[in-house]
């Protein structure tokens, strides 16, 4: 789990999701946004790293994903928004993703949650795709509205 040390290696993941979604670059608000969610502990981050260090002793970030504390009235459980999950190019393919949700899913029953809940871009077939190898099922039950300010 990601701590506020991890913030410098997680913003640059961060800001590359959020440009994705055709946001504009701004890195110093990527890491002021991750800072306050990690101290107010308003969320959980989790990072994937290589496995060995570079010559300073630092490990590449591959990717992260990003959970919010949520609840399901109807089962009287907490349950966890997947809103963010990010793989850098040269690691996508390569088990990386399916680590971070399978670390999602193992954090959801450690906390005796309902389970988790995402949501995704209808053009993003690549996530798609890994969310449903994954075991994640689209949901044909509920429509889903946003009233944004």
């Amino acid at each position: 789990m990601a701590t506020i040390e991890h913030v410098a290696l997680i913003a640059p993941l961060f800001d590359a999701y959020r440009q994705f979604y055709q946001q504009a670059t701004d890195i110093v608000a990527a890491q002021n946004f991750l800072t306050a969610r990690l101290q107010e502990n308003s969320s959980v981050i989790f990072l994937a790293l290589s496995l060995k260090s570079d010559e300073n002793g630092v490990r590449q970030a591959y990717g992260f994903t990003q959970l919010y504390p949520s609840f399901s009235s109807v089962s009287l459980k907490p349950l966890w928004i997947l809103n963010d999950l990010f793989v850098i190019q040269g690691a996508r393919r390569s088990g990386v993703g399916k680590a971070l949700l399978d670390r999602a899913r193992e954090f959801a029953v450690e906390t005796q949650a309902r389970g988790l809940t995402l949501k995704t871009a209808v053009n993003n077939s690549d996530a798609q795709t890994l969310y449903e190898v994954a075991g994640w099922q689209k949901d044909r039950q509920f429509y889903s509205y946003n009233l944004y300010l």
